[in-house]
């Protein structure tokens, strides 16, 4: 059967979540403020000592320095004023661990389980561009559990706490059939078979959980999306031949961050205290994008706008069949 309805819970555009904005960037078009620059600038924070700072400091391109960033950090992370953080974890089991995936890739994972009741359904949460399923989401993780439902995430390779140079997506369809063999692992636990199974995607995880289901069409209950990275504005749509460049330069320095961008902090969350907040997600990626990275976001929403377009003419002309 199809996947069943689709809850969208929109920010300002659905169509300018998170990575959305980020793949708009490409066009090179400016609108509102220029970027202050803010991930060329290290944060200093004044709950830690000078060994902690110097952690954060770190080039944080590959996994073992973010895993020691987030453990040193830890504890302020979680005491930060944000409501979501408040959500108690009492009564809840929660387990963090790494497993290897069938490319050979450590990645990390975590769930959140009511510790007492039975379980409703399980949800399967894909992160957004450049982040990880420990931070924002930690506490709607904590709600959701706290509610019944069996709540799992990962980080992508080279996103969060997993293995893989930082923010280098060389392949989207990598990152998909990653998602879709660890949460098929999920699901096929005795404990969770016979379950009902949500994904959970915001901004780029939204393009993630389309492609998902584009693979398997039959294999979820439903899904919720979050401003979901699945159409650039047109008025903001790279020109034919900048795409064709970035493509080629692509092929030579994939992993160069050379495309340039604004603040996406400052895109993303429209009050001040929020957006203050993003910076003590201090394994986040706060760099120019990579080529390789942009030119898979760019090719992965206009793919996923096709598709979704092609969707609406079959069910129009059923409709009109019926009728």
């Amino acid at each position: 059967m199809p996947l069943k309805p689709v809850i969208k819970f929109q920010g300002r555009r659905s169509q300018k979540g998170f990575g959305a904005r980020f793949c708009s960037l490409l066009s090179g078009r400016r609108r509102g403020r220029e970027s202050r620059a803010a991930m060329a600038k290290p944060v200093r924070f004044e709950e830690v000592d000078a060994e902690v700072q110097e952690i954060l400091d770190a080039n944080m391109d590959e996994a073992p320095a973010r895993r020691r960033a987030r453990e040193a950090f830890k504890d302020v992370q979680l005491g930060i004023d944000h409501v979501l953080f408040k959500m108690p974890h009492e009564g809840l089991k929660m387990e963090e661990k790494y497993e290897v995936t069938s490319r050979g890739l450590e990645i990390f994972t975590k769930s959140w389980l009511p510790d007492t009741s039975q379980l409703k359904a399980i949800v399967c949460y894909c992160h957004g561009y450049g982040d990880t399923c420990t931070f924002f989401f930690e506490g709607i993780a904590r709600k959701l559990a706290s509610e019944g439902y069996g709540v799992f995430a990962m980080d992508y390779p080279g996103l969060g706490l997993s293995e893989g140079l930082h923010c280098y997506i060389p392949s989207f369809d990598r990152i998909v059939d990653d998602v879709i063999e660890h949460f098929s692992k999920v699901k096929e636990n005795p404990d969770y078979r016979d379950l009902p199974s949500f994904l959970f995607g915001q901004s780029l995880g939204g393009a993630v959980v389309l492609k998902v289901h584009l693979k398997q069409p039959n294999a979820w209950d439903g899904a919720v999306l979050v401003a979901p990275m699945c159409k650039i504005a047109d008025d903001m749509v790279p020109p034919w031949i900048l795409t064709q460049i970035l493509i080629g330069v692509a092929k030579f320095l994939p992993k160069q961050k050379l495309v340039p961008e604004k603040d996406l902090a400052e895109a993303a969350f429209r009050e001040p205290k929020k957006r203050a907040l993003t910076a003590y997600n201090v394994i986040a990626y706060r760099h120019k994008p990579r080529l390789q990275t942009a030119v898979e976001m760019l090719r992965t929403t206009q793919e996923i706008e096709r598709r979704l377009q092609e969707a609406y003419q079959v069910r129009l002309k059923t409709v009109s069949v019926l009728s």
